[in-house]
């Protein structure tokens, strides 16, 4: 029988990914995923990587003894959703230059836990220690760059707080684009952005001035934009201090040019960013979801096709979130972009 690898092995080991919190055991679980296996897919869930029968539990305090020394450098890409932020994080990944996370389940622990009503000091300490098991770089030198969920981004900012040295790009889709692809994508969309707003209002996220029981009488793209809204005005609300520590980026800036605005974010992240490499990297040439080979215009097309469609209830929703954004202050699109088209 092979002895199980020790403590030290798997935390200077991060083909060993941190995967799961469990608070009642205060141990975090890993699971073996290589940088190609993390490459091939779009999340770090068990619904892409499979269920792990039998992951590595080691206890939290003992993964913290174990873990590097200055930490290496972590930051962040927080995002809006539906945004080309997987593509962008697989495009980091590069050996030498960044480990990118897409989605590590880990954070969602986090996020469930404080839910369920974990003492925030304790929960702190189990944060800390998380961002430290997600900060192994695959190699030596290495930067991490995270993408949460963005069922993560109100304990964001908790999250910076314990790195002051991080820096995050923070990521989102134009309201118009935004609306297209939540319609275009049918009723599980709709019903996604339902979900997301019932767990921003577990956590305090939305502060627009409805009543709860107003949601019931906003329609499903009403609903997703209040959603935008909400991450909007948290993420103007970082922009609106530490300059070096944040940059915006808009969802059709990327995609215009993914070769500058990879180049450009990974110079906020204070890496080394060589174009002929970014431009050959498979991310930017790929369905981030499916794998599949883009066809030139397909976006365009995509959105051009649910414009017809849904154009003019669009068009009303977003007359009503123009006013509720004025009344609150909300920019519609973020300061301090990354580039400028």
């Amino acid at each position: 029988m092979t002895a199980a690898p020790s403590v030290a092995t798997i935390i200077g080991d991060a083909g060993w990914l941190a995967h799961r919190y469990d608070p009642g055991h205060d141990a975090f679980h890993f699971r073996r995923v290589s940088r190609d296996a993390r490459a091939e897919v779009p999340f770090l869930t068990d619904q892409y990587l499979g269920e792990e029968s039998a992951p590595v539990v080691l206890r939290r305090s003992d993964c913290r003894l174990a873990a590097a020394s200055p930490e290496p450098p972590l930051h962040f890409l927080l995002h809006s959703a539906y945004c080309a932020s997987t593509m962008l994080v697989q495009a980091f990944d590069r050996p030498g230059v960044a480990t990118g996370l897409s989605e590590p389940v880990l954070l969602n622990d986090m996020v469930g836990w404080r839910r369920r009503g974990a003492e925030p000091r304790a929960h702190g300490r189990a944060m800390d220690d998380a961002l430290a098991m997600l900060a192994r770089p695959l190699t030596d030198g290495e930067a991490v760059i995270v993408k949460p969920s963005n069922i993560f981004n109100p304990l964001a900012r908790g999250a910076l707080m314990l790195r002051p040295q991080a820096r995050a790009l923070l990521l989102h889709a134009p309201l118009r684009a935004f609306l297209l692809s939540v319609a275009r994508k049918g009723i599980w969309c709709r019903l996604w952005c339902r979900e997301l707003l019932e767990s921003y209002l577990a956590d305090g996220y939305v502060q627009l001035g409805f009543e709860p029981r107003d949601y019931f009488r906003q329609s499903d793209l009403q609903v997703a934009a209040v959603g935008w809204l909400a991450q909007q005005q948290a993420f103007a609300a970082f922009l609106d201090g530490a300059p070096d520590r944040f940059a915006s980026l808009d969802s059709e800036t990327l995609t215009a040019d993914p070769v500058a605005a990879v180049t450009a974010a990974l110079a906020h992240y204070g890496l080394p960013a060589d174009r002929d490499a970014i431009a050959a990297h498979p991310a930017l040439g790929r369905n981030s979801k499916s794998g599949a080979t883009f066809a030139a215009g397909e976006r365009q097309r995509d959105l051009a096709a649910a414009e017809a469609a849904y154009g003019e209830e669009i068009d009303q929703v977003i007359g009503w979130a123009e006013v509720v954004a004025a009344r609150f202050d909300i920019p519609l699109a973020l300061p301090r972009p990354l580039l400028v088209r």
